[in-house]
């Protein structure tokens, strides 16, 4: 992924935040970054009531725990907690706040310094509220976000919104820093292309992993082939984040395919 500069300072104003040049090359490095209290509280409040209206109507398309199937999840709809929503999909339709977060400038700034100066936001990828529920959540093992995506290149930056605490304790993210510019052979996936933890092979790379804690308001930006895992809701409080996925203009969506099959958001336009 190409760095490209600070954001400028223009003559009689203040500067864009931004990301710092270090961070930028952090990123690079490791594949993450994580930037604290970048969604005011008022917003964060806003979406949190966004999630919790849309949980209590079950209105809109969602993702149920027990569709899915992961460790920990219920096994079918029948069982009991079968009908515990794991993600509230079609986010930024669901209310204005959500459009209103990626256009802040503090994140419009960072993502034009990891993509370049036209942005763009898939909506057929993540765009959802994930929400881990205290006794049906389950546990999502190591994987590439890009496995499922085709674009016309792998360059792509997700930006994770922490609506509350985030701790290994209540599921919290685990990433592999610098997984984005590492090769992987086929054989070290199992056939739904999560990282097999039973090869030897696997394993120093999977005790590289580190956590990634999160306050409300904070944001984790992370490139689409960084390896990153999750595991289960073990408090009595509900877990609810936010994720956005994003791209260069000059990377659409490879035809026909699930990537471009919802219409897509043009954050920076050109000149």
């Amino acid at each position: 992924m190409t760095e490209h500069p600070s954001p400028a300072k223009s003559a009689g104003s203040s500067p864009v935040p931004g990301f710092t040049p270090a961070e930028v090359a952090g990123f690079e490095r490791d594949g993450y970054a994580i930037v604290r209290g970048l969604a005011p509280r008022l917003m964060v409040d806003r979406m949190i009531a966004v999630t919790e209206a849309g949980l209590r109507s079950g209105e809109g398309p969602v993702e149920l725990e027990a569709d899915l199937r992961y460790p920990g999840a219920p096994v079918s709809r029948e069982q009991e907690g079968g009908h515990t929503i794991r993600r509230l999909k079609e986010a930024q339709g669901r209310d204005p706040v959500f459009t209103e977060w990626v256009r802040l400038p503090g994140v419009l700034a960072r993502l034009q310094q990891l993509l370049g100066p036209r942005v763009v936001m898939p909506l057929a990828h993540h765009n959802c509220v994930m929400t881990k529920q205290p006794q049906f959540s389950s546990e999502t093992h190591w994987h590439q976000d890009i496995r499922y995506w085709s674009f016309t290149r792998p360059e792509l930056v997700s930006l994770w919104l922490a609506l509350g605490p985030e701790t290994p304790e209540n599921g919290c993210l685990w990433v592999i820093p610098g997984t984005h510019r590492q090769q992987f052979a086929p054989t070290q996936f199992d056939n739904k292309l999560f990282l097999r933890d039973d090869l030897p092979e696997n394993q120093p790379l999977i005790n590289a992993k580190i956590p990634v804690p999160l306050q409300p308001g904070d944001a984790l930006f992370f490139h689409a082939r960084t390896f990153h895992a999750a595991g289960r809701n073990t408090t009595r409080q509900s877990k609810y984040s936010v994720v956005f996925t994003f791209r260069s203009a000059d990377n659409p969506p490879l035809a026909h395919s699930r990537s471009s099959s919802l219409p897509e958001l043009l954050l920076t336009p050109g000149e």
